[in-house]
């Protein structure tokens, strides 16, 4: 009997920092990491997540845009961080899996150096072209295809997902000659094309949306399976391509440094799935293309980053493209 008592005073007393822990993380405001420019696709989600995370956290959420080489200066931030709950990234299908594969010499592993949180959705690419170029996504692929290499294309960067999204179309479509410029991200993109400095510019649903309800670009395609309620006359890429499947969702996770406490990885985790139940902002994502992933766990999450990294890397070494 008295060794079973001094088994549970034991027990209790190893789980009494981390019960300690959970109760009292987070204590101050928790920084979120969006490792793009403002304004741009991943941004405006990180918002909108980050916001009302800090609701169900009890404490703020700190959006901090630190930009630069497509999305790894700011992830490599977060890998190299303190691992205590209070740095983690916005992730992206770019910086959190074809990193893995599209980088000469990787200065994270995707797996390795992150403790993932939450799978939380994304919005399907989209191409945007300039008003003074073919009115279909059809027409300026035959407009490239007359006079290769006068077209030129923006995307957030040099490795991320929409870049490669743009290399696929070039590829399906016979190998046109479109000339790429990267981006620091997709804002910086879009102001080039609406002054005529680019013909085609590879973003998101969402983010193209406002153009074309301005009049200011066009939505030329996207890359959906069939065609989308907010854009029903636009085509979807396969339609271009005669039929051939052509799909691509930029998707986004929260994570951290690896080794961040369990219980904290809990509160996380239960706080990220409240916030993605939130009617408003599933409303607000839904207006922006956006479909939410509502019921992740940090295991789901894992294994939807390692399948999705495995399921990228024959399209990269297909390409041919290597972040140096």
């Amino acid at each position: 009997m008295r060794r079973r008592h001094l088994l549970a005073a034991a027990t209790a007393t190893l789980a009494a920092p981390a019960i300690g822990r959970t109760q009292s993380w987070p204590a101050q405001p928790v920084r979120l990491v969006v490792a793009f420019p403002p304004g741009g696709p991943t941004d405006v989600y990180g918002r909108l997540f980050g916001e009302r995370l800090g609701r169900a956290l009890g404490q703020p959420v700190v959006i901090e845009n630190k930009a630069g080489a497509a999305g790894v200066i700011g992830t490599l931030g977060v890998a190299r961080a303190r691992p205590d709950g209070y740095t983690l990234v916005f992730g992206t299908g770019s910086t959190q899996a074809l990193y893995a594969s599209m980088a000469a010499k990787p200065e994270y592993d995707v797996l390795k150096d992150f403790t993932y949180v939450a799978h939380l959705g994304g919005g399907p690419a989209a191409f945007v072209g300039n008003l003074a170029q073919p009115d279909t996504l059809k027409g300026l692929l035959e407009a490239a295809r007359a006079k290769p290499g006068t077209l030129s294309y923006g995307s957030p960067g040099t490795g991320t997902l929409l870049h490669l999204t743009t290399e696929r179309l070039k590829a399906a479509a016979g190998g046109v000659q479109i000339t790429h410029v990267p981006y620091r991200g997709s804002g910086p993109a879009m102001n080039d094309l609406l002054a005529g400095q680019i013909a085609l510019v590879t973003t998101t649903l969402g983010s193209a949306l406002p153009f074309q309800t301005s009049g200011k670009a066009r939505l030329l395609g996207i890359a959906t399976a069939r065609r989308t309620a907010l854009a029903p006359d636009v085509p979807t890429v396969s339609e271009t391509l005669g039929g051939v499947p052509f799909e691509a969702v930029l998707w986004h996770c929260l994570a951290g440094p690896a080794g961040l406490p369990p219980d904290v990885v809990a509160r996380l985790a239960a706080a990220s799935r409240e916030t993605m139940a939130d009617p408003a902002l599933i409303k607000a994502l839904a207006e922006q293309g956006i479909v939410p992933v509502v019921d992740s766990t940090p295991e789901s999450t894992v294994a939807f980053v390692r399948a999705e990294a495995e399921r990228w890397a024959p399209i990269v070494k297909a390409a041919d493209i290597k972040m140096e």
